[in-house]
């Protein structure tokens, strides 16, 4: 059957002399394995739509099996982040976080929009760091865990001073403190901040300007998460901290 898919390119690899098998994200059929006969080939038609992160129309022949990519169209090649260091280690950590969370063949349009939403923001020139954020704390539910952030995990209190407790599974009141010794205290912006990341529309996330400290305090968290709780480490983010110490990528910024 020869279908007609918007998707994103998550990832290739070499597959003989000249081919490519591409991983796809769609928003009519979800994540799709396709081969792309004579990719590798600088002048074939199919190079340039096989690049990582491109934003397309693709036209996929798909049975049984692996499907065969026939033709695309770039709606958005994503320039900035195919040229920009610190965008691209940014975006590859978002896909990556999307793939790992995604199941094969499965239509999934709430995943394929944060991703979507996400890589056109980097495109764009939103700070890339706190895109990430973004996206870990969307697609954190698809672990199996499920925060509690609108009010206390244990008493259910909305008001008050609050900290996060990972063994509580969310936020605690400062009536709640004693249940956990290892709580990190919270500040009404930090709170606020974490919130937004969970339940905000990207929009609101993007033109956030942050301070580092206020962006690694979050991305602490949240990958504690991630790691002490599922299990899940990410390669792409082994290179994210290898650019951050090269402090000349990385700008300083004030909170808003």
């Amino acid at each position: 059957m020869l279908n007609k898919w918007e998707g994103i390119v998550l990832k290739t690899k070499p597959y003989g002399e000249s081919n490519k098998v591409v991983t796809l994200l769609t928003r009519e059929a979800g994540k799709v394995a396709a081969m792309a006969r004579g990719a590798k080939k600088p002048s074939s038609r199919l190079a340039g739509i096989c690049q990582p992160f491109m934003h397309g129309i693709f036209i996929v022949h798909h049975g049984r099996g692996m499907g065969t990519l026939q033709q695309g169209e770039a709606i958005d090649s994503m320039r900035h982040i195919q040229t920009d260091i610190v965008a691209t280690a940014y975006a590859s950590y978002c896909v990556e976080i999307v793939d790992r969370l995604t199941e094969q063949d499965t239509p999934d349009e709430y995943a394929y929009n944060v991703l979507l939403q996400a890589l056109h923001a980097i495109e764009e020139g939103y700070d890339p760091e706190s895109i990430s954020l973004f996206v870990e704390w969307k697609m954190l539910p698809y672990t199996g865990v499920q925060p509690i952030l609108h009010q206390c995990a244990s008493c259910g209190a909305t008001e008050g001073e609050f900290a996060f407790s990972f063994s509580s599974g969310g936020f605690l009141c400062h009536r709640c403190f004693h249940q956990d010794p290892y709580i990190i205290r919270l500040t009404p912006t930090q709170l606020k901040l974490i919130r937004m990341f969970y339940k905000m529309p990207i929009e609101q996330v993007g033109s956030l300007t942050l301070k580092k400290e206020t962006k690694r305090f979050i991305k602490n968290i949240v990958s504690t998460i991630y790691e002490e709780q599922t299990g899940m480490r990410f390669k792409s983010k082994k290179f994210i901290d290898q650019l951050e110490r090269t402090p000349l990528l990385f700008k300083e910024q004030e909170d808003e």
